[in-house]
C-alpha cells in the first residue's frame, strides 16, 4: 500500500526531481534558487533539529509568518517528526495569535521577521508558554531568551550523523486518513477562530482531486503569494512539489503585479480581487482612450469571443477567424496576456464569488480562469470549473469523490474524504456542523440541470428587507465592487427599507480624478464628502448596477475614509467583511442613509 503521508511525498519528490529548481525567493534584487535535493537536505536537517529540541509526533508546532521558502521547509519538518503544522496568520494581532497559541497547545513556534518575533514576545513568558521561538529571519537586536530563541539558520548549520538526519525516514503512517497534518484556525467572520483539524488523508483526496483533471508538470511555474496560512495556497503548494514543479515566493500579496512579468508563472490560484483589479484597470485604461483605441479594443475583444466560443463547441475556426484572430492576438490580446506574464495553462479562482463578465472577458484574451468553491473544514475544494468542462457563473461540478446536496435553507452540504476530522478542543461545534458525516457549510446554492453548482450567498449574510425581498449581499457586492475605483464594499439592508452600502474607495485613483477635475482637498475625509466626488461615485455604482434586480441596487451610499481594518476586527485576515463589526463601528454613518426609518 503507498505511504500517503505528506512527509514522504515530499522526499520522494525531492529524490525525483533533484536538481530541478523546486524554489525561488526574492533577496535584494536578485532571485534566489533551491533545488529539490538541496530542499530535502534541508528538511532533513532541520527534522533533526526539532527532534533534538523535543519536539515528538503529535505535538502541534506553530508558523506566524509570511510566504517565504523557510514556510515551507518548516511545514516538510514539522510532518516529518509526525506533528501538527498549526499556521498563524502573518498579519494577525499579537492577542489573536496569542488565542491560538493557547487553544492549541503550542510550545514551538516559527515566526517570520521582527513584527511576528515581537508580537510572540509580548505573550510567551506568561505561564511559561512557548519552549521554543524560532525566527526565519534573525533579528537586529539581541534576542533576549536566552536558549529559548534559536535562529533558523542556525538549526541548519547544527552537525548531526547520518543516523540522527535519517531518524523519520519511513517512519510514518500507511493509514493516514484520519491521522492530523495540521490544524488551520478559521478566520472567524462571527465569534473566537475555530482549528479545523486537517489529515494527511484530506490533503491527499485534495491531490488526487486536482491531478484527475488539470496537468501540472515539472515545466510548470507557480507564484505563491495568497498566504500559506490559508488551505488554499497550502494545498496548491503540495500540489506543486507532488509534481516536481517550481514555487516562487512572494511575501507581501499586495506587490504581486510586479513579479508576474519577473516570474511568468504558468499555473496558480487566487482570490478573485486579483482578477478585479486586472480587469478594473484595464477597462478603466480604455475608459480613457482615444475613441480609435476603443474601437480596436472592442473589435479584439469581440475576435476572441468568437474565437473561444468556437473551440468551447470544438468547432474549427474558419480561415477568416483565424486570420483576424491572429491580427487581434498580436495588436491587443497579447498584450493584456503580457500584464500576468504571458500565457496561462489555468489560473484558479477561490474565496469569494468572481464576476460572470470577468471570467468570460479573461477567456477573450486567452487566460482561462477556473472558479472553484470550498472551505477550510473541505481542504478545501468542494467543486471546480476545469479546462474541459467549465461553465461561466458557476463554481464547477463536485470534485471527484465529493458528494453534494442541498438542503433546508436552500443550504449545500458536502461528504467525502475531503471532509475534516472535527474541531480541536471543541466537539460542540464539530456537532453543529457535520451530521453522519454531512458537512454543513452554511452558504446557500443550487445545482443546476448540467449538475454544475451555484453559490447564491452565506445563510447569516441574507438580507431580508422590510418590504420581505431576500436579497443575496455578495450579488450585489461582486457586480459593484469590481469598479476600479473601489477597493471595498459592503452592503446594509436587513429589516431596512431598501439596500445601502458602505464603500471604501481606492484612493489613488480618486486622488487622480480629484487632480483631473481640480478639486481641492485637505484630507480624505474632505475628499469623500466633495459633491462631486459622491457624483461620481453615483455614476459608477448605477453603470455597475446593470444586472441587478431593482429592489438589489443601491439607494443610498457612505464613502469612509479609511480602509476596514484586521486590527479593529473589521476584516478577517483573509479579508472578509465581518459585517456585524462593521455595522457596529459605523453605526452613525448607516443611520444617517435612512434619515426617516
Amino acid at each position: 500500500m503507498e505511504n500517503r503521508h505528506l512527509a514522504t511525498m515530499i522526499a520522494q519528490s525531492c529524490q525525483k526531481y533533484g536538481n530541478r529548481i523546486a524554489m525561488r525567493y526574492k533577496s535584494g534584487d536578485d532571485w534566489q534558487e533551491i533545488s529539490y535535493h538541496e530542499l530535502g537536505d534541508r528538511i532533513q536537517h532541520l527534522t533533526a533539529a526539532l527532534i533534538q529540541m523535543g519536539v515528538r509526533a503529535g505535538d502541534r508546532v506553530g508558523i506566524f509568518s509570511q510566504n517565504c521558502a523557510e514556510w515551507a521547509i518548516a511545514d516538510f519538518a514539522i510532518l516529518s517528526v509526525d506533528a501538527v503544522t498549526v499556521p498563524i496568520y502573518a498579519t494577525n494581532t499579537a492577542s489573536q495569535a496569542e488565542y491560538i497559541v493557547r487553544d492549541a497547545g503550542l510550545e514551538v513556534i516559527f515566526v517570520g521577521d521582527a513584527e511576528q518575533y515581537q508580537k510572540v514576545r509580548t505573550f510567551a513568558d506568561q505561564d511559561h508558554l512557548i519552549r521554543h521561538i524560532i525566527p526565519f529571519e534573525t533579528p537586529a537586536a539581541p534576542m533576549p531568551d536566552g536558549d529559548r530563541t534559536v535562529a533558523f539558520e542556525a538549526l541548519l548549520k547544527q552537525r548531526f550523523s547520518p543516523e540522527e538526519t535519517n531518524a523519520q525516514a519511513d517512519k510514518h503512517p500507511s493509514d493516514t486518513s484520519r491521522h492530523l497534518a495540521s490544524i488551520i484556525y478559521t478566520s472567524g467572520t462571527t465569534g473566537d477562530p475555530k482549528g479545523v483539524m486537517l489529515s494527511h488523508g484530506n490533503f491527499f483526496h485534495q491531490i488526487d482531486a486536482v491531478n484527475a483533471n488539470f496537468k501540472v508538470t515539472p515545466e510548470d511555474r507557480s507564484m505563491c503569494f495568497l498566504p500559506l496560512s490559508h488551505v488554499y495556497e497550502r494545498i496548491w503548494s503540495y500540489i506543486v512539489f507532488h509534481q516536481g514543479a517550481q514555487n516562487n515566493y512572494i511575501k507581501n500579496p499586495r506587490e504581486v503585479l510586479p513579479y508576474f512579468g519577473e516570474v511568468r508563472p504558468t499555473a496558480m490560484v487566487s482570490v478573485p480581487r486579483l482578477y478585479e483589479k486586472i480587469y478594473a484597470a484595464i477597462m478603466d485604461r480604455i475608459e480613457k482612450a482615444p475613441v480609435i483605441r476603443k474601437r480596436l479594443f472592442g473589435w479584439a475583444i469581440g475576435i476572441g469571443r468568437q474565437w473561444a466560443d468556437a473551440r468551447r463547441a470544438g468547432r474549427a475556426p474558419g480561415m477568416g477567424l483565424t486570420l483576424q484572430h491572429k491580427l487581434a492576438d498580436g495588436l491587443v490580446l497579447r498584450k493584456i496576456r503580457d500584464i500576468v506574464g504571458g500565457t496561462k495553462n489555468f489560473f484558479s479562482a477561490g474565496g469569494a464569488p468572481l464576476a460572470k463578465e470577468i471570467e468570460e472577458f479573461f477567456l477573450d484574451v486567452g487566460l482561462l480562469v477556473c472558479q472553484g468553491y470550498g472551505l477550510t473544514e473541505t481542504a478545501p475544494m468542494i467543486s471546480y470549473n476545469t479546462p474541459q468542462n467549465f461553465k461561466f457563473g458557476t463554481v464547477g461540478r463536485p470534485a471527484p469523490g465529493v458528494r453534494v446536496r442541498i438542503g433546508t435553507e436552500g443550504e449545500i452540504q458536502v461528504k467525502g474524504a475531503n471532509v475534516m476530522v472535527g474541531y480541536y478542543n471543541n466537539p460542540e461545534a464539530t456537532e453543529a456542523v457535520l451530521d453522519e458525516g454531512w458537512f454543513r457549510t452554511g452558504d446557500v446554492g443550487m445545482i443546476d440541470e448540467e449538475g454544475f453548482l451555484v453559490i447564491t450567498d452565506r445563510i447569516k449574510d441574507l438580507i431580508i428587507t422590510s418590504g420581505g425581498k431576500n436579497i443575496a449581499p455578495q450579488r450585489i457586492e461582486t457586480a459593484v465592487g469590481k469598479d476600479h475605483y473601489i477597493e471595498q464594499i459592503t452592503t446594509i439592508g436587513d429589516r431596512r427599507k431598501f439596500v445601502s452600502a458602505l464603500i471604501v474607495p481606492s484612493f489613488e485613483a480618486i486622488e487622480n480624478v480629484a487632480a483631473e477635475k481640480g478639486i481641492a482637498y485637505q484630507s480624505r475625509e474632505d475628499l469623500v464628502r466633495h459633491p462631486d466626488i459622491i457624483a461620481f461615485f453615483r455614476e459608477r455604482i448605477d453603470q455597475q448596477s446593470n444586472d441587478l434586480a431593482r429592489y438589489e441596487t443601491i439607494k443610498a451610499f457612505t464613502l469612509l475614509p479609511r480602509e476596514f481594518s484586521q486590527d479593529s476586527g473589521e476584516i478577517t485576515p483573509t479579508q472578509k467583511i465581518r459585517r456585524k463589526v462593521i455595522e457596529k463601528h459605523f453605526s452613525p454613518e448607516i443611520e444617517a442613509m435612512y434619515p426617516h426609518e
